[in-house]
């Protein structure tokens, strides 16, 4: 195999095994820090030996026994940490050889450490940006380059964010395992909160040139898909990765051919992935099926599915959407959720019903600065035919947002106003 082709499967086993990787080596030293070090050490081996004799036949498994000796050998340099030298090298001789498939006899194993890093990983300790970039860093194995190009912010900030994030951990003496039933709602509303930043900040970015940025996107329906598996029996997981599935699927058609934002009533609905809405509607299904009451993702995602329904947008259940908003902002309290319920009424009552729930929104302070507010009032305004407060809504709007693609288009309404009404 040539050098160039070695280092191409050397990438791609490393996307895919890195979270295990990692994760079984924090759950031998308990040191999510420590555990990334040494995943990374064994990648180091692999690029040095691999190139000259081959990719091995388990390559997981190769990498998970190099981990594990480099742990060894560096708790065995620490003199005042015999016990975990001797709990490290009891469960390496217990191992099978390299040879053999290490992740077959240990696979009980892997969910469980799987789970713990995921909520290690997004422990509300850390901040929600700590936080998505341990996540990104650790379970999606991207790079601090990668992760900085994503959210737009120097590389020398996320690595500050990941390094702190690992202190924080360490100082909290956070553990490494699945929170206690009396815990485990709020900590696992804090990993879906992150798995939805993620997405969201790839369906939407909020700054920059780019209206999608698609990795983003995909690593979170990763993560999401991965979360499902490991929690079969939790609703709200899957809502989110259906409410996640559909939003992607309007992807192709949410941008134009110079790389405009299109709006939904506005895109093509035949450039939709219908299989993607299947699966999305199906996860939907699951979430319902597993509860009586549907939580904040699957209301979400119940909204999603009106839209996906509507093969027209003339179609769309804006009295059922109207309601569900209903339903979601009593469970949240959010008023962004508001914003949007303000939308749908106006969308199944009219644009004076929809205005009279934005108007109180004005004077919410967790609004201020927020573009979508006077976006969504100018919109309503222009259906009223009062352009001049809408043109001014639109400018305001524009001059809130950070995404310059969002702005263009936002200026672009304001323009095709007449100036008079």
């Amino acid at each position: 195999m040539e050098v160039s082709d070695t280092r191409r499967s050397i990438d791609a086993v490393w996307r895919i095994e890195s979270a295990r990787l990692t994760a079984g080596l924090a759950r031998v030293t308990r040191d999510l820090g420590l555990a990334e070090d040494f995943a990374q050490d064994a990648l180091v081996a692999a690029l040095e030996q691999w190139p000259a004799q081959g990719v091995p036949d388990n390559p997981g498994a190769w990498l998970m026994s190099v981990g594990r000796r480099r742990a060894v050998d560096h708790f065995r340099r620490q003199e005042t940490l015999v016990r975990k030298q001797v709990e490290l090298g009891h469960d390496l001789a217990s191992r099978p050889a390299p040879g053999k498939s290490e992740f077959e006899a240990v696979e009980e194993d892997i969910e469980d450490d799987l789970l713990r890093l995921v909520f290690t990983s997004c422990h509300p300790v850390l901040s929600s940006e700590a936080r998505a970039a341990l996540t990104l860093r650790v379970l999606g194995g991207l790079t601090t380059e990668e992760i900085a190009r994503a959210f737009l912010v120097p590389e020398s900030t996320v690595a500050q964010r990941i390094v702190r994030a690992k202190k924080r951990l360490s100082r909290a003496d956070v553990g490494f395992e699945v929170p206690a039933p009396a815990d485990f709602a709020d900590r696992l509303g804090s990993v879906l909160e992150v798995v939805y930043l993620v997405f969201n900040e790839g369906y939407a970015a909020t700054a920059g040139e780019d209206w999608l940025r698609p990795e983003l996107c995909h690593e979170a329906l990763r993560l999401g898909r991965i979360l499902a598996g490991l929690l079969p029996r939790e609703p709200e997981v899957h809502g989110l990765v259906a409410l996640m599935e559909i939003q992607a699927s309007r992807s192709r058609a949410r941008v134009g051919p110079a790389g405009e934002p299109v709006l939904l009533l506005d895109q093509n609905r035949g450039r939709w992935d219908w299989a993607q809405i299947g699966r999305g509607l199906a996860a939907l299904e699951r979430a319902e099926s597993l509860t009586d009451s549907r939580g904040p993702y699957a209301v979400q995602a119940a909204i999603a599915a009106c839209h996906a329904r509507a093969r027209t947008a003339d179609a769309t259940d804006w009295v059922r959407i109207a309601s569900l908003y209903t339903d979601l902002a009593a469970l949240t309290g959010s008023p962004v959720v508001e914003l949007n319920r303000a939308v749908a009424v106006s969308m199944a009552e009219g644009p004076e019903a929809g205005l009279r729930v934005l108007e109180p929104l004005a004077a919410e302070p967790s609004l201020r600065g927020y573009h979508l507010l006077p976006s969504a009032r100018g919109d309503l305004l222009e259906r009223l035919g009062r352009v001049g407060e809408a043109r001014a809504e639109f400018e305001r709007a524009a001059g809130m947002t950070r995404n310059e693609r969002e702005r263009g288009v936002l200026l672009a309404r304001a323009a095709g106003l007449p100036l008079q009404a």
